[in-house]
């Protein structure tokens, strides 16, 4: 069951061998009433101590499917479904230390009975989570 804050301190890890990290992931509940589109996703920047990872440079990985951004903004029959995680992958040589970090995420979200006036929508998040290894 997700945590009520939309990133999940699970899932926050490394990616590839111990040697060899290639990035790391950030695992993000839904954060809508009700299911989205992965083309109603604009693009999800991350954050971590400061660092800014932009959206375009990162991947989604959802139901075991990675997604680029380009791909996601021509994926309508896909659904991020409510109480639905997703991850983040973040490319960065080396990854993460392990130990506490700060991370946040600007999800850019549109919805299709907004007015264009006020699209995208944001939601923003941080909270401090433990990436172990």
């Amino acid at each position: 069951m997700p945590e009520r804050s939309i990133i999940q301190s699970s899932g926050f890890a490394n990616i590839g061998p111990v040697a060899a990290r290639s990035g790391f992931a950030v695992r993000l509940r839904q954060p809508n009433y009700r299911a989205l589109r992965l083309s109603l996703i604009e693009g999800i920047d991350i954050t971590v101590d400061g660092e800014h990872f932009a959206a375009e440079a990162s991947t989604i990985l959802l139901n075991g499917r990675d997604y680029t951004h380009a791909q996601m903004a021509e994926t309508t029959a896909i659904r991020w479904a409510v109480g639905e995680c997703l991850s983040v992958i973040v490319p960065r040589s080396g990854g993460l230390k392990p130990g506490v970090h700060e991370v946040g995420c600007v999800l850019r979200l549109r919805h299709p009975y907004f007015p264009p006036q006020f699209q995208p929508a944001f939601v923003r998040e941080s909270r401090h989570i433990t990436i172990i290894r």
